[in-house]
């Protein structure tokens, strides 16, 4: 059955069956998949130094050298970027430029896998964490090299370091997921709920006068009692749950379900008194403080209609999508579209030869390449692109603006508050590509700022 999109509800939109209740997301098909942990075979690992946003790390290895797992091969530098740890231990074989998911090359640390995996002194030794001072906690997690583990790739020592510490009250854990097939997160509620109530309670620590919420949809009950009941005796922490709409696990709507308080694109959640964190970045951080364990590892959901046997898996960083997909027994049908996040927000990919890295969150495959199916056409002023949009602006006025490159009145007609959900270009009846341009404007904008 065909899948409808547009629903408007308060300027999101719902995914539904013609006439039915329950959306169907494409979650169903890895929902009930436990997380399988698979070893990387290939004998490359590859980890771009750019790999979160702001400047990128600085390799502090060279050819040649002998690396451990858990040890820092490339250096944050500057006010905002994060440590790249090495999730194998090995030979350094290249620093060279190298293919990442958007595309690119860049300059990447090539480690030979020994398959030995000898580890750094330390790793994985447990720590009593209400021991450590609020400095030694932040120190730990910017050593560990975590970032934002939704897409953006924060570094989040530095979103864990406000100005002013005490004007936080609120720490929200993103449990959302609203992205189509996307179940990683959820199936990490299920079965790592301790992790990530202690790593929401490791946050609380850095901030006096925050209370701690875990938001999570309302399709995923199960997560939302299991939570419940390893909270009802924490006096801080509650379990909220929300509405299934997309995008609601976007950063700036969650904060406005939650506590009613709005945001724009010139602010941090901060600035609201809000700290957001993924499920997977609370779980990196409680691994990180507690366990002695850096970031190595990410949760990815492989899935769609092409792939043989999808499900969730927990691979090293730095492994080949090639690696992904075998572990899905490959594909079962001829793959007309290969996308590296959700559908609706990810990107489409020409190769499986790039590597898993912190921001990576899913591979999926499809038979077919709706989007291409069409060719662009005029606007035909329907509207439905100002109804769907999150962050109440124009899309068919601005897109006039983004074609143009009048960057000016793209900024000035509030072109910078869009989020990139997709949701206008989902709905838009002459299949114009809105999302496309407004990101390409986006960055445009971004890079004319840094240039003044």
């Amino acid at each position: 059955m065909k899948v409808s999109l547009y629903r408007k509800e308060k300027g999101m939109i719902l995914a539904t069956f013609q006439g039915g209740v329950h959306p169907y997301d494409g979650k169903e098909i890895t929902s009930s998949s436990p997380v399988q942990t698979i070893f990387p075979k290939k004998e490359e690992l590859v980890f771009p130094v750019a790999q979160h946003i702001g400047a990128m790390a600085v390799p502090v290895v060279k050819v040649g050298d002998s690396v451990l797992m858990g040890q820092i091969i490339a250096k944050a530098q500057g006010m905002i970027s994060a440590n790249i740890i090495s999730s194998v231990s090995g030979t350094v074989k290249a620093i060279e430029p190298r293919l990442i998911a958007d595309g690119k090359k860049v300059l990447s640390i090539v480690i030979k896998n020994d398959n030995k995996d000898m580890t750094i002194e330390g790793f994985g030794k447990n720590r009593d964490y209400e021991k450590l001072s609020k400095e030694e906690i932040r120190e730990i997690i910017k050593e560990a090299g975590i970032v934002g583990m939704g897409g953006a790739g924060f570094p989040t020592h530095v979103k864990l370091a406000p100005k002013d510490d005490a004007k936080i009250d609120t720490i929200i854990v993103n449990g959302a997921e609203c992205e189509p097939y996307l179940t990683s997160d959820y199936r990490m509620m299920l079965e790592e709920a301790e992790r990530i109530v202690e790593g929401l309670k490791i946050e609380l620590r850095l901030f006096e006068n925050a209370k701690g919420i875990i938001a999570i949809e309302d399709n995923k009950l199960d997560a939302i009692e299991m939570l419940q009941k390893l909270v009802e005796k924490e006096e801080n922490i509650e379990v909220r749950p929300l509405k299934t709409k997309y995008p609601q696990g976007g950063e700036r709507f969650l904060i406005y379900a939650v506590t009613k308080r709005k945001i724009n694109s010139s602010m941090l959640p901060a600035d609201a008194g809000c700290i957001v964190s993924n499920i997977d970045t609370v779980i990196s951080i409680q691994r990180a403080v507690k366990e002695s364990t850096p970031l190595i590892r990410r949760i990815i959901t492989v899935s769609g209609d092409a792939i043989q046997k999808p499900g969730n898996f927990n691979v090293r960083i730095g492994t080949s999508y090639t690696e992904l997909l075998e572990a899905a027994e490959g594909f079962s049908k001829p793959v007309k579209k290969l996308i590296t996040g959700g559908p609706m927000m990810g990107k489409a990919i020409f190769s499986t030869d790039i590597p898993v890295t912190k921001t990576s969150s899913a591979l999926l495959a499809f038979t077919e390449d709706e989007a291409a199916e069409f060719e662009p056409s005029a606007c035909i002023r329907c509207g439905r692109c100002v109804d769907v949009c999150p962050g109440n602006i124009i899309p068919q006025k601005i897109m006039e603006y983004a074609l143009h490159s009048d960057t000016e009145n793209y900024v000035k007609y509030n072109g910078m508050e869009c989020c990139e959900c997709g949701c206008c270009t989902y709905v838009c009846p002459s299949k114009r590509r809105l999302t496309q341009a407004f990101k390409q404007m986006r960055s445009e904008v971004a890079s004319k700022r840094k240039k003044a």
